[in-house]
């Protein structure tokens, strides 16, 4: 029976997104966190959890593939986190790792260090133009920026601007792929402002949603060198391609700073702590087995065309507003 499968399932590949502190330099408009302080794991107890991370990839033949990406708060902040960089390059032959930062600390001789660590990608988000950006993340940061990622592309390093849309911002997402096309960035993506934390903005609507991807579409067709990606929930209604489908849960976990265990960041249902559970227990439980159950149908999807691809687009977004990531996503114009 498909509910036995889904008990002893494994992922081909687990991502896990690690936040090892809430500690930042900045305070953005749109940040999910609510603080900036609090209980923060020892060196030590992290490499406890990359003994289960490791564990669980090695637990069936051949191991399942591996990739980290390392955030905060702001990952450069803790002093140990080099040291925990150097044992991270010694594990890539059972996983890659990235980095996911505001890009203020980055310079030039810290960049040239992450290259000879064999850092899969180095990420920075920016949100519009420059007086957009500043506004959101604070006066003079979008020229610090700029700085990491030309630090960073200088380097060789494979670097990603991301980018949080909202009301207040979205029709700037072509000011960022064009920066980001002069800076040589390997791919600007985006993703929809999800209302958490000290957010104080504004969520697009169904019409709004599909007017930005037209606008990011429109860019992709344009760009050579800088991949425009159209690869998250729902943009394939515009750009076409193969159906983005939420994999929290499935193939994306997340711990946060103090140990707790979530389907994802931007979804912060608490299945527990792995200080506590094993990681692989954790994996296992109800929560997740229901967020991998590609036979449930998504309330307010029934009888798309793209119900079983898609699964209900945005689960986070569902969540933050509805309470429950089984409803169908709030930005899809669709859903009527």
């Amino acid at each position: 029976m498909w509910w036995r499968r889904l008990k002893t399932y494994r992922p081909r590949s687990l991502l896990l997104q690690w936040h090892i502190t809430d500690r930042c330099n900045l305070r953005c408009q749109h940040c999910y966190q609510e603080t900036y302080s609090g209980d923060e794991l020892s060196f030590n107890e992290l490499l406890y959890i990359l003994e289960q991370y490791k564990a669980f990839l090695n637990q069936t033949s051949p191991a399942i593939k591996g990739h980290i990406t390392i955030t905060g708060g702001e990952p450069f902040i803790r002093p140990d986190f080099f040291a925990l960089l150097d044992i991270f390059a010694s594990c890539r032959k059972q996983f890659s790792f990235a980095i996911l930062s505001n890009g203020t600390l980055i310079d030039a001789a810290m960049a040239h260090t992450l290259k000879t660590l064999n850092v899969s990608f180095v990420q920075v988000s920016m949100e519009g133009a420059e007086e957009t950006h500043d506004f959101i993340r604070g006066q003079g940061n979008y020229d610090k920026t700029v700085s990491a990622i030309n630090c960073l592309v200088n380097a060789g390093i494979r670097t990603l601007i991301s980018f949080t849309a909202h009301r207040g911002n979205f029709k700037e997402f072509s000011d960022v792929a064009d920066i980001g096309m002069q800076l040589g960035v390997s791919r600007v993506w985006a993703d929809r402002l999800i209302p958490q934390g000290n957010n104080s903005l504004q969520i697009l609507t169904p019409d709004e949603t599909r007017q930005f991807f037209t606008m990011m579409n429109a860019e992709a067709k344009n760009s050579c060198q800088t991949e425009i990606a159209m690869n998250r929930a729902l943009q394939f209604l515009i750009a076409g391609g193969c159906p983005y489908h939420c994999t929290a849960g499935d193939t994306l976990i997340t711990i946060m700073p103090n140990g707790d265990f979530y389907p994802c960041r931007r979804m912060p249902i608490l299945a527990g702590n792995v200080m506590k559970t094993p990681l692989k227990n954790l994996y296992g439980c109800d929560l997740f087995q229901e967020l991998r159950d590609h036979h449930r149908i998504i309330k307010g999807c029934e009888g798309c065309f793209y119900e079983r691809i898609c699964r209900g687009g945005l689960k986070c977004l569902s969540y933050a507003l509805t309470g429950s990531p089984f409803r169908a996503d709030p930005g899809c114009w669709y859903v009527r």
